[in-house]
């Protein structure tokens, strides 16, 4: 096997937005996607970093998503802001909608943010960790295209539809945790499958709807939700959120009218921000950091993000790793 290839985060950033730019992307979508994916091997999120690049680089060549997309902002209510993401990516969408929802958030003690008509291809914890960042409480629901069987079927039907929920702290980063509704992300089953490896046994069935523990099966075949019925429940919440009351497409409507280009699936976002200090108790903050201590207190356990973190406060002296093939994929683009 080729060893990996060491390179900077500056490096990262400059392959990410020369590949996004000779795709097809206007200067600032590539800058906001660049940004994400840099911040993702920053904190070694390998599954979204420049392991996604490929993909966007062919929604922009297949002229699925339009790479000179400018978002558009709406005000639906005092509460709620709506982002036209003009069938552009995620990330410039979501960084349009930031501002708005904070505000909102501040005024009203709660707010909501609808993204749609846009392509996410990223984690969801960046534009979390972007609202914890201003003291707010954050919640994000995302969908994709048909991947993972309801309980009991065989067929794909809901997307991986993660969610994420952030809680800001007065003296430490936020408490940030973003999970598929699947047993697993897709990208992990495509990483296994990249490095010849095995997944998990619960992750996965194949097209005859048997239990697989080969990636490429799995890819052909159904992902499994997390904890059967509980985790299928949390897949269609997704679906309503992000789907219906928004007036975006569900995730078998996405897959329909879905080009297969290797690239993201339009669909829509929805967030919730919330002001702490606005919600009945001032001393909210204060109160959460007695339950973390108490989680602490038992040995072994840690709290959500807290490996990202971690990564990003001791990054490696040499850079970080790309997979050779990768990187020579990357050079190709």
């Amino acid at each position: 096997m080729t060893d990996p290839v060491l390179i900077s985060l500056e490096k990262v950033y400059e392959i990410a937005v020369g590949c996004l730019l000779r795709s097809g992307a206007s200067p600032e979508q590539a800058r906001a996607l660049a940004e994400t994916v840099c911040n993702a091997e920053r904190d070694n999120c390998k599954s979204h970093g420049l392991f996604r690049i490929p993909g966007f680089c062919a929604s922009l060549k297949s002229g699925k998503v339009s790479g000179d997309a400018v978002p558009v902002v709406h005000e639906l209510a005092p509460a709620v802001v709506h982002v036209d993401g003009q069938n552009g990516f995620a990330p410039l969408a979501l960084e349009a909608g930031a501002e708005p929802l904070a505000e909102k958030a501040k005024s009203q003690g709660i707010a909501a943010l609808a993204v749609t008509d846009s392509y996410h291809f990223s984690a969801l914890w960046p534009e979390i960790e972007r609202l914890t960042d201003l003291g707010l409480v954050a919640f994000a629901f995302v969908s994709a295209k048909s991947f993972v069987a309801p309980a009991g079927g065989i067929k794909p039907l809901y997307g991986t539809n993660p969610m994420a929920f952030g809680w800001p702290r007065p003296n430490a980063p936020a408490v940030i945790f973003d999970q598929a509704s699947s047993a697993s992300a897709r990208g992990e089953i495509q990483l296994h499958e990249r490095d010849g490896q095995q997944i998990p046994d619960g992750w996965a069935i194949d097209a005859n709807g048997d239990p697989t523990n080969d990636p490429t099966a799995a890819l052909a075949g159904a992902q499994l939700p997390f904890g059967g019925h509980k985790g299928a429940a949390i897949a269609m919440m997704v679906e309503l959120l992000a789907g219906s009351l928004i007036g975006d497409v569900f995730s078998f409507e996405a897959s329909r009218d879905d080009k297969p280009d290797g690239g993201p699936s339009s669909g829509g976002e929805f967030m919730i921000a919330i002001d702490p200090a606005r919600n009945g108790n001032a001393n909210a903050l204060a109160h959460a950091e007695s339950l973390f201590a108490e989680i602490l207190a038992q040995e072994g356990t840690r709290l959500p993000s807290q490996r990202r973190y971690e990564a990003r406060a001791n990054p490696p002296a040499e850079g970080v790793t790309v997979v050779a093939s990768l990187y020579d994929t990357l050079m190709s683009l």
